[in-house]
């Protein structure tokens, strides 16, 4: 197989994670035709069929799901060479590759982008924005080099650093502003507002209410917590959101804001890597910079409340 080639193996480990020709082309940045030849052209070399194809959709023979394991980790090993190279270089530059859940990245990355452009002005960061669960699997298998995530996530193969903690806080329409701030328990017997399925924040917020993860028959969900705040804002129900998406989302909203009860609920925001990742201590250096980010963030809100 001396004709095998990085663009065979990365082309072959789009189609394997995602199983849609069409998909693994787009997120492979080419035409649908030319990942089918790439991947025929790979069949070739090694003699024997990889894909069962049906229409757009592909699985994998059992030849080929044994060949997606070892493919992952050959691509895995040149990413931590690429790494090492990287680190070796001098000052922390080229692609950055940084994930970030959706509940913080609306409202630290303009400023985040802004600090790294001044510490690092030949890095490249290219953000990636999705739920807990999407970014902790692309880490894994090498797609990213860190991410921003609320803490624990409890994963073995990955360093994890604690960045500031943030409270919840709890927005109700204006007309309930003179009103007394709801315990957790009272929470449960209002109209919750939280995020869909699949975000860490929605899992928060049920914890803090003591609610467990069955959706109770009152609570109604969104896409984003814009859409829960515009929720609020029309009289639909309540909502807690986290405290540095305060200033953002209530800027065209009627609604009021309120502290919870003590003991209030809290996350912690951090950052996470492989522990084999070679650019360990630059990305220690970029943690630094997300706290400051961060806790001016939050530090600002609570100069303001």
């Amino acid at each position: 197989m001396t004709n095998l080639s990085m663009k065979h193996l990365r082309y072959f480990d789009a189609l394997a994670r995602i199983g849609h020709f069409g998909r693994a082309a787009d997120d492979c940045a080419v035409s649908q035709p030319a990942l089918s030849i790439q991947i025929r052209e790979l069949e070739e070399l090694i003699g024997a069929k990889l894909v069962e194809r049906g229409g757009r959709r592909a699985g994998l023979t059992v030849l080929g799901e044994q060949f997606a394991e070892r493919v992952r980790a050959i691509l895995h090993s040149v990413e931590e060479l690429e790494g090492l190279a990287r680190a070796a270089r001098g000052p922390f530059s080229g692609q950055l590759r940084l994930g970030i859940i959706p509940t913080v990245a609306p409202y630290l990355l303009p400023g985040l982008i802004k600090a790294l452009a001044t510490s690092y002005p030949h890095l490249d960061p290219r953000p990636r924005e999705a739920v807990t669960r999407k970014l902790i699997r692309d880490l894994v298998e090498g797609r990213l080099d860190a991410a921003v995530v609320a803490l624990p996530v409890s994963e073995p193969l990955l360093e994890e650093v604690a960045l500031f903690g943030e409270e919840f806080v709890l927005v109700r329409p204006v007309e309930d502003a003179e009103k007394p701030v709801p315990s957790s328990e009272k929470l449960t017997e209002m109209r919750l507002l939280l995020l869909e399925e699949g975000h860490c924040f929605r899992d928060q917020a049920l914890s803090f209410c003591s609610i467990g993860t069955a959706t109770p028959r009152d609570l109604m969900e969104g896409s984003s917590l814009s859409t829960l705040v515009q929720m609020v804002s029309a009289g639909i129900g309540v909502t807690l959101i986290p405290q540095m998406a305060v200033e953002t989302e209530t800027r065209s909203a009627t609604v009021s804001v309120a502290r919870l009860r003590e003991p209030r609920p809290v996350r912690t925001i951090g950052m996470v890597w492989r522990k084999t990742n070679p650019l360990a201590a630059q990305l220690n250096l970029v943690a630094e910079i997300v706290r400051d980010v961060g806790m001016r963030k939050v530090g600002a809100l609570d100069r303001g409340a």
